[in-house]
């Protein structure tokens, strides 16, 4: 307690007249992170105001491609990521309390047979769809990396998971890989369910984060906050009155 009460009055000494205001970039990734001026901009985004705002502390939202959120985050033009993996940004500065469980998954036409083997050798006979900037193992990444073009279609911007279901509708690609809840809501979202089916997970369940730059001095204080305020969320009922609103449910 003592190390917050000293980071927030190290915060509070540098605030601007107008106030602080902690900025937030990501792709859109809904239900965790959607558009800003959405009544429903994501749970994650809701979380952030529910524990920064009664502080004093505006939250600001910006849908920026993820790989571009993630270098200028590290580079201090926005305060933090969210949906970040640890293994995404390993640099950056995270609570110890997670925001969520992740479940990557392959998605292909519900007409196929295909299934993940878990051997990324076996993935040669697909035409995979990622996005851009989107990492999930090792052998993975590389594998994107050194048959791009060949074997694997990239999909950017703010409409890439669209992007990469329309190919997959037209058969221009036979496979994707997207969280599975933000896939359940998209093709929800684009009035397509039915139509798909899960071919197995790409890694086992990854806890998400609220990321700060590595860059601002600030970020220290901003994990704290998020540390402190979790358990009072939790028993006060107020992150599962979020989570409902969004059909999902606690993750512990």
């Amino acid at each position: 307690m003592k190390k917050l009460v000293f980071s927030l009055l190290t915060l509070l000494a540098t605030m601007s007249h107008g106030g602080t205001i902690l900025s937030i970039a990501a792709d859109e990734w809904f239900p965790m992170n959607g558009h800003p001026e959405s009544p429903t901009p994501g749970y994650m985004i809701e979380l952030a105001k529910a524990i920064f705002e009664p502080q004093g502390i505006e939250v600001q939202y910006t849908l920026v491609p993820w790989e571009r959120a993630v270098t200028q985050t590290r580079e201090g033009k926005y305060n933090c990521v969210v949906g970040a993996y640890k293994s995404d940004t390993p640099d950056f500065v995270f609570p110890n309390a997670s925001w969520g469980v992740d479940e990557p998954k392959f998605f292909i036409l519900k007409s196929y047979s295909w299934q993940f083997n878990g051997d990324i050798e076996s993935l040669k006979v697909r035409n995979l769809g990622v996005i851009e900037g989107y990492t999930y193992r090792d052998d993975f990444d590389a594998y994107v990396r050194d048959t791009k073009g060949i074997h694997v279609q990239v999909a950017s911007g703010d409409h890439a998971l669209e992007t990469n279901i329309k190919k997959l509708l037209a058969k221009r690609i036979d496979t994707i890989v997207e969280s599975e809840s933000v896939f359940k809501a998209k093709i929800k979202e684009l009035k397509l369910e039915g139509k798909f089916k899960s071919a197995g997970n790409i890694v086992d369940p990854v806890d998400m984060y609220l990321a700060c730059s590595p860059r601002l001095p600030a970020s220290q204080t901003y994990v704290d906050m998020v540390d402190q305020a979790m358990p009072k969320l939790r028993t006060s009922g107020k992150l599962q009155a979020i989570l409902k609103r969004y059909g999902l449910k606690d993750w512990q």
